[in-house]
């Protein structure tokens, strides 16, 4: 096996794995305390929100021109220079910070100032991590920082929530866990950074100032930067820390770990399309680019409307049997069928967006992303302020800013390269599920929630699986099969 495909492999598991670990979690133990999971869930999206403006796209010119600096003996000047550029920006960043409070002071009662404690030390921790992430990258080696991205931060989680939840302890303890995660996770990427290549501290500037070379340098770096604006779910979690509280952070956090059980078919969709859709776009072959989005779109669609049927009718029936609060979240059920739909839908556009990215037009794509950012924003701000709607009203944001995202994105790529994820074959695939939750819903409830649970989503994949054997609008038998089901243990 190449070690293309023993990392590729290997990344998939851990991914896998960090992503039920964090599901469970958040299903069957983060429940017993929204307020302080809420917390947990503010800090960590505000800090990660407030990275790039510390980073500034630094990390990404750390890929861009790595083969460049490595060719002429300066990757450690690079590294060295990008870490130092990162701490004088925090610097900066954190003098900001501490003058906000007499421009506005109002800012002194934000939740983002009573946790600055935790938050400013964060981004310090997250901002060296970024850079080390996309400088290991480059050696092809992206296990290890899987484990670190994707396990560290849900356990750092899991580990701070039980402390305070679970075993009782101080409030600082548990937070003291929770930083000492991330503090560790700095460690491991030096640790193993060194190793792939001992550290030479090289922080002499003469290589940059050749040639105006640092221009370059930066002007990529703005370009990543721009395109860093789309994260929604951190601003969701940083507005609703900040207007409602942080039971509300926690309520959110749990819903959207249901929810991303309907992205689980996404998980790996770049990496592997990533080299077809380079290659169709250097052939200048739009027709087999077209029917490869299609096919693409049209299995992430299928697999997960399944799923987001599933969850519909089992909904109801699982939070019986989560901890004491199950009955808050069976509250905001509407957001889990708006949310969900919205998901759907940015299913169903495939890999619309890698498209833009890959080709010449990619500085679009940062626009739309800045689009994106500013209108769920924007809409957030408006339900809070002007409705009752609560969380409602942010998974109505979430829909009307991510469907209108899909949709642009949609135009841009039929007008520009003539390709389209749509199919009639959705439609049929929307009305088949809508049919299944329908009749799921109607048929008798039996007092035994368990039965509930599973006899109602059974329901729903055998008429899933019946509507699609007449109108074979999915091939399923060509993974309901032994033959397809042991390739899935070859690694060649």
């Amino acid at each position: 096996m190449s070690v293309v495909a023993r990392q590729g492999f290997k990344y998939s598991i851990i991914g896998y794995f960090g992503f039920l670990l964090g599901t469970i979690s958040a299903i069957f133990i983060f429940p017993y305390n929204f307020e302080f999971y809420g917390k947990l869930r503010y800090i960590l999206p505000t800090a990660e929100m407030l990275v790039p403006f510390v980073v500034l796209g630094i990390s990404y010119s750390n890929v861009k021109f790595f083969q460049r600096m490595e060719k002429d003996g300066k990757k450690q000047n690079m590294l060295s220079l990008s870490l130092l550029t990162v701490f004088i920006n925090f610097i900066i960043f954190t003098g900001v910070f501490f003058v906000l409070p007499y421009l506005f002071p109002k800012f002194r009662h934000s939740e983002a100032w009573k946790l600055k404690e935790m938050i400013l030390p964060l981004i310090l921790i997250l901002s060296f991590c970024a850079i080390l992430n996309k400088y290991t990258s480059n050696y092809k080696r992206i296990v290890v920082s899987n484990i670190f991205d994707n396990l560290f931060p849900k356990i750092a989680n899991l580990g701070a929530f039980c402390l305070f939840a679970y075993f009782l302890l101080s409030q600082k303890i548990a937070f003291s866990f929770f930083f000492g995660m991330f503090a560790l996770m700095l460690f491991g990427y030096v640790y193993y950074t060194n190793k792939l290549e001992k550290i030479k501290l090289d922080f002499n500037t003469d290589y940059f100032r050749k040639d105006n070379f640092w221009k370059e340098f930066f002007n990529y770096s703005f370009f990543g930067f721009l395109g860093t604006f789309g994260n929604y779910l951190a601003i969701n979690s940083f507005m609703i820390g900040e207007f409602m509280g942080m039971e509300e952070v926690g309520i959110y956090s749990v819903l959207y770990a249901l929810i991303s059980l309907i992205s689980i078919p996404q998980l790996g969709l770049f990496n592997i399309s990533a080299p077809i859709i380079n290659k169709t776009l250097a052939d200048g072959d739009m027709e087999e680019l077209d029917r490869f989005h299609k096919k693409t779109s049209l299995s992430l669609y299928f697999l997960g409307a399944v799923l987001f049927s599933c969850i519909m009718v089992g909904f109801p029936y699982l939070t019986e049997f989560m901890p004491k609060n199950g009955t808050m979240l069976r509250e905001y059920e509407p957001v889990v069928w708006i949310w969900g739909s919205a998901v759907l839908i940015d299913l169903a556009t495939g890999f619309n967006g890698n498209i833009i990215s890959l080709s010449k037009y990619y500085r679009f794509n940062i626009l739309i992303m800045l689009l994106l950012a500013g209108l769920t924003v924007g809409l957030n701000y408006y339900f809070i302020k002007n409705t009752d709607l609560k969380l409602i009203g942010i998974a109505l944001s979430t829909a009307i800013s991510l469907t209108t995202y899909n949709v642009i994105k949609i135009a841009f790529n039929y007008f520009v390269f003539k390709v389209s994820p749509l199919t009639i074959e959705m439609i049929f695939v929307s009305i088949i599920c809508t049919l299944a939750i329908t009749v799921a819903i109607v048929l008798p409830t039996f007092h035994n929630n368990f039965i509930n649970l599973m006899y109602k989503p059974a329901v729903v994949l055998v008429l899933i699986y019946i509507g699609n054997y007449f109108t074979k609008v999915f091939p399923l038998e060509d993974y309901l099969n032994a033959k397809f089901i042991k390739s899935i243990f070859k690694f060649k």
